[in-house]
């Protein structure tokens, strides 16, 4: 499609045009394109393309097309309620150590001493009026507290992005500090946490702004330890992204890393009848089936 805005009908020509077959009714196809729009289906379409002119390999249903698109759908509900619980413990972790580690500087994150200059320096972009204004517990100690230039950290952590979180950990000074905090995910080196953490909010993002997933690969290869299962020694695909979020919940919650790996795997066994589906299962995500 070009830069000219096409109606439903014209989307639905264009489609069988290019070889893709209506099996679910021409009146479903349209109600889907209304609920889900034509540009976001494309995602999950352009697997099945086999030219430049966007046409169709023979035999390509639509209904396999939407059965990605909920496949995709489904996958990212299940990660973000498991990437929710560890988001909140590892800011959690953060606040804890290190405002106990310096108890005599409630503010911490703008200490020199405890941070690097530049993340201080930068931080009064991000903890600005509106920032205070938008969180009615920061806007409230700073009315109680009038000559306060930050609220202390265990307040305004809670409000900061996970992104955010992920700099304070990195521009930490104390390296005995940081080995203290990713002791709690029995983890060793800060390199290799730090890896994770970018996988973690990587996947985070995409999940939380309802990006495409399933043809996800992360920016940064995911580190070798014998604590992540890496299939087909493809370190940067979407299912070793989700093995680091397995990992972390486990060191949570062992209950609920299980009740992950199961409903991860009963989602991609109801695809796997569907031979388009399950070699996108196998060789985009990178899961193996046994």
């Amino acid at each position: 499609m070009g830069k000219v805005a096409t109606t439903v009908d014209e989307q639905i020509k264009l489609l069988t045009d290019r070889g893709l077959i209506l099996d679910c009714g021409e009146q479903k196809v349209r109600e889907h394109l209304l609920d889900i729009g034509y540009y976001r289906l494309g995602f999950y379409w352009n697997p099945f393309e086999i030219d430049d002119e966007h046409n169709f390999k023979r035999g390509t249903n639509f209904s396999t097309v939407i059965n990605l698109y909920y496949l995709d759908v489904d996958l990212r509900f299940l990660l973000m309620r498991a990437l929710n619980r560890i988001e909140i413990n590892i800011r959690t972790q953060i606040i804890y150590m290190v405002s106990n580690h310096y108890k005599n500087s409630p503010t911490w994150f703008s200490d020199h001493k405890v941070m690097k200059s530049k993340f201080i320096d930068d931080f009064p972009k991000f903890y600005n009026q509106k920032f205070i204004d938008n969180n009615k517990p920061i806007k409230e100690h700073h009315n109680k507290y009038i000559n306060d230039i930050y609220a202390p950290a265990w307040k305004t952590m809670e409000f900061l992005t996970f992104g955010s979180i992920y700099s304070i950990f990195y521009n930490l000074k104390d390296n005995d500090l940081k080995k203290k905090i990713i002791q709690y995910y029995g983890i060793k080196k800060v390199d290799v946490f730090i890896n994770y953490f970018r996988t973690i909010i990587f996947i985070r993002n995409i999940c939380a702004h309802s990006g495409l997933l399933y043809d996800a690969n992360t920016p940064l290869a995911v580190k070798p330890t014998p604590l992540i299962k890496i299939n087909r020694n493809n370190r940067h695909s979407l299912n070793t992204a989700i093995q680091v979020i397995i990992y972390f919940l486990g060191r949570i919650s062992t209950n609920r890393k299980v009740d992950l790996e199961k409903d991860i795997q009963e989602l991609y066994v109801q695809h796997k009848q569907n031979k388009e589906i399950k070699e996108i299962i196998e060789n985009k995500i990178g899961y193996e089936f046994c």
